[in-house]
């Protein structure tokens, strides 16, 4: 896998670039637990609402992504976007630059890259 883990400055963990990724490289394709719209409502003031994507027809229900998927950082600038399948029950993770070696990578969570609307929380540059 051409990802690890480890801490970010401000950030907790994050997903850095074990080797150098080209732009268009597919980085990861994590599997999805879906949890249904009926029952991520229980889940909201947990730890798991920082980790969850939204998926489904109309973004009704949530997932947690598996393998390094949830835990990749925000950023207004990122390097790299995710798409969320919702037909494979996967997010998959691209690089939309070239990324160096030993780089964190980051994606927008507003799912489109120049998306600037606000998140839920401060956002560190």
């Amino acid at each position: 896998m051409p990802v690890y883990v480890q801490n970010s400055p401000g950030k907790d963990r994050g997903v850095f670039a074990r080797r150098p990724i080209p732009r268009g490289e597919i980085i990861e394709r994590a599997a999805l637990l879906l949890i249904p719209a009926g029952e991520w409502r229980a889940l909201r003031d947990t730890v798991l609402s920082d980790y969850w994507f939204s998926c489904g027809p109309n973004r009704e229900h949530v997932a947690i992504a598996l393998g390094y998927g949830s835990l990749y950082n925000h950023s207004y600038t990122p390097n790299a976007v995710y798409e969320v399948r919702d037909a494979e029950m996967v997010v998959q993770f691209q690089a939309l630059q070239d990324i160096r070696g030993e780089e964190e990578i980051t994606v927008n969570y507003n799912r489109r890259p120049r998306d600037r609307s606000p998140v839920w929380f401060e956002v560190v540059p």
